[in-house]
């Protein structure tokens, strides 16, 4: 009798072990199964924003490509002007006589002295380099910004 008790003690014994391995084992398992799971969620979300990263840094190299050309067109249109008002007082340089309609002409060419007519000559020449910069300016503005647009553009299709 002693020897059945034993074995039904034991078989119960073994039986609560197996019941107990089982449940444990399989709820590693399932952890096991939810841990690769995020583990592939946060590979991702990494990747997307390293992607993320070098898009931005990408974009603000282009960014500072297009201010640093911009800055020096900024820089360089002094010049322009300058050698506008030098080649219209060389004579290398004829302006047209529409922009000398936009001349207020205070007083007639012939009752003028010389003196005031050099002036006058010279205040044009000054006006036509002063043009010639404001146009320079908007154009290089207006390039820079255009620039800009087509970086963004271009990112964005990507």
């Amino acid at each position: 009798m002693n020897r059945l008790i034993a074995t039904a003690l034991g078989f119960v014994a073994w039986t609560v072990l197996v019941f107990w391995a089982g449940s444990t084992f399989a709820g590693r398992g399932a952890d096991i199964k939810a841990s690769k799971k995020e583990t592939a969620q946060a590979t991702a979300v990494v990747d997307q924003v390293n992607q993320t990263r070098t898009t931005e840094h990408t974009q603000a190299v282009t960014m500072a490509t297009i201010g640093a050309k911009h800055e020096e067109d900024r820089a360089a249109a002094p010049a322009v002007a300058d050698v506008v008002v030098a080649d219209l007082r060389s004579g290398a340089l004829r302006l047209r006589n529409d922009l000398a309609a936009c001349h207020t002409d205070l007083l007639s060419q012939t009752a003028a002295g010389a003196l005031e007519r050099d002036a006058a000559a010279q205040r044009r020449e000054e006006f036509a380099g002063r043009v010639v910069r404001i146009g320079r300016d908007a154009d290089d503005q207006l390039r820079a910004c255009q620039a800009v647009i087509a970086a963004d553009r271009a990112e964005v299709i990507q």
